[in-house]
Order: C-alpha cells, then structure tokens, then sequence
C-alpha cells in the first residue's frame, strides 16, 4: 500500500462525507437564514424559533435522501471491502 493510495482513500472518504452530510448542512443553513433574517426585522429573539425548524427541515431531509445516503455508504464500504485481497499481496 503506497501513500498515493493511502491519499486516495482519505480523499474518497472525506468527499463521500462532504456528499452525505452537504444536504442536511445546507437545509440547516438555509432555514437558519431565513428564520435570523425574520427575527431581526421583527425583533423577537426566542431561540426555540431557531430550533424547531432546523431540526425538522434536516429530518425531511433525511427522509428523503435517506436510502440514498444509505446506498451510498455500503457502496463505499463494500468497495473498502473488496480491495483488501489486492492490498494483503
């Protein structure tokens, strides 16, 4: 096992992670703005109005692309899997 392929994996792993997590991080980030943008032109500051949304819109979308996120992961890891004969030798 060479450090290019070492290098290889790592950078697989950390896009597989980028491409799993980059949804749910996004809706949390989107609904965060837009939930900060109404509480400063209305002025009210109660936290749980921050929350609330967040921890729904991440859960849609886990739902949603939960299969696929699945599939991706066992994918990546069967994968993992296989290439450790060629790398025993």
């Amino acid at each position: 096992m060479t450090q290019t392929y070492v290098i290889h994996l790592a950078r697989e792993a950390l896009l597989l992670v980028l491409a799993l997590a980059g949804p749910a991080m996004a809706v949390a980030l989107l609904i965060g703005l837009v939930i900060s943008i109404l509480q400063a032109t209305t002025q009210i500051q109660d936290q749980m109005l921050n929350l609330v949304p967040k921890i729904v819109g991440v859960f849609v979308v886990l739902l949603v692309l939960g299969a696929w996120m699945l599939n991706s992961a066992v994918s990546f890891t069967l994968n993992l899997f296989g290439q450790i004969p060629d790398l025993v030798r």
